[in-house]
């Protein structure tokens, strides 16, 4: 759905007007039409990396998990063990089809003892809620005591992400809640008053940089970003909005997968280098657990390329070894703002993703040397 008809079509967020009162170019994305820059995605990127960006991700899913077992059941839906997660921490997993291909990688918030929030990514929000309903009833089958209801639709997510996010949340938070946001650590969440405003928040970012997410109701979502946006332009902060564009550029550099380039239903979490997100203690069973403990070794796998000359191989790119074989394809890549250089992401023949192996992208009919990495490009100073 990418034609000027269609676009009539797509879903807005809350936080369509914000954007256009800033200058936004929008873009289609998945059925949202969503900022891709607000001026110089350069900049906006550049800004995440030495000050702040604000983002807005309201396209994300959101799905709320309870019940008494609701962490026995996401054992079972998932890769991963989550019932042993403490309250007010989250983990990184995947759902898979029973032949171990990826639908979706996601992000669950323990809420409680018995309360998850599950974060799929915009694109495959309705297709895993759907799957959580077929397996919830499986569960439910069993005895056991689940729900889920899909929050997607009147959830609102801002995200702050760069080296001044949390300084800037501190001027915008009451004392009494100064702690949570200090002393909340990567991989975690609690309920905060922000703005005005209560908030879920989390530190779990997708850039590559410290930062923070905060979920709000739809309502209240325009004067959170206001007050987030007001306060980040003071001379310190140094905070400008930042797009889809933006986003895109940090993950890749930041080695972190997209779901639809190196993530799919092709490919099972091994093929991703991601098969340890699998549970090894989870007992009992679990979709896609007897095709993952059963899976030939990957013949490709994923991997980072660089390249010294300024030629950047995109998505799709054939990768050819020395005696002009194709071995590989790129999934992602762009030049690195941050380092300068071309970076992708992509699947090689597993015989030749050792770091320092010499490969030739096919860019357009010319061939261009890169060089394999190990991941992440970029990795913030801590």
């Amino acid at each position: 759905m990418t034609d000027a008809a269609s676009q009539g079509a797509l879903r807005r967020s809350p936080l369509h007007q914000e954007h256009e009162a800033l200058g936004a170019t929008f873009t289609p994305f998945g059925q949202w039409d969503m900022p891709l820059k607000y001026g110089s995605e350069l900049e906006e990127h550049r800004a995440v990396r030495t000050t702040v960006g604000l983002f807005d991700l309201s396209h994300m899913g959101e799905i709320r998990v309870t019940g008494a077992q609701a962490g026995e059941f996401l054992d079972y839906a998932l890769i991963s063990q989550l019932s042993t997660i403490k309250v007010h921490k989250a983990k990184y997993s995947m759902i898979v089809n029973e032949q171990g291909g990826i639908i979706d990688d996601l992000i669950s918030y323990r809420l409680g003892e018995q309360e998850y929030l599950v974060i799929p990514n915009a694109g495959n929000a309705e297709t895993v809620f759907a799957a959580f309903n077929e397996r919830a009833a499986d569960f439910r089958a069993q005895g056991n005591d689940v729900q889920v209801a899909d929050e997607s639709a009147e959830t609102a997510l801002i995200a702050v992400q760069g080296p001044h996010a949390e300084a800037l949340l501190l001027t915008l938070a009451p004392e009494a809640h100064h702690a949570t946001i200090t002393d909340m650590g990567y991989y975690a969440c609690a309920p905060a008053h922000i703005a005005g405003h209560d908030v879920l928040l989390a530190r779990t970012g997708y850039t590559g940089e410290d930062g923070f997410e905060l979920y709000i109701g739809n309502a209240d979502a325009p004067d959170l970003w206001q007050a987030i946006y007001t306060a980040g332009q003071a001379e310190e902060f140094g905070l400008k909005p930042a797009g889809l564009a933006a986003r895109d550029s940090l993950r890749l550099e930041a080695g972190m997968p997209l779901y639809g380039n190196e993530l799919s239903l092709d490919h099972t979490p091994f093929d991703a280098g991601l098969g340890v997100l699998i549970g090894k203690k989870k007992e009992g069973d679990w979709v896609g657990k007897l095709a993952l403990e059963h899976a030939p070794e990957s013949a490709r796998v994923l991997v980072g390329l660089t390249s010294q000359q300024r030629r950047a191989a995109r998505a799709g790119a054939d990768l050819l070894n020395q005696d002009g074989q194709v071995v590989g394809t790129v999934t992602s890549g762009q030049p690195s703002p941050t380092l300068g250089i071309p970076v992708a992401l992509a699947y090689v023949d597993r015989a030749l993703s050792e770091p320092g192996t010499e490969l030739i992208a096919d860019i357009r009919g010319k061939q261009y040397p890169f060089t394999v990495v190990a991941l992440p490009f970029y990795s913030r100073s801590k």
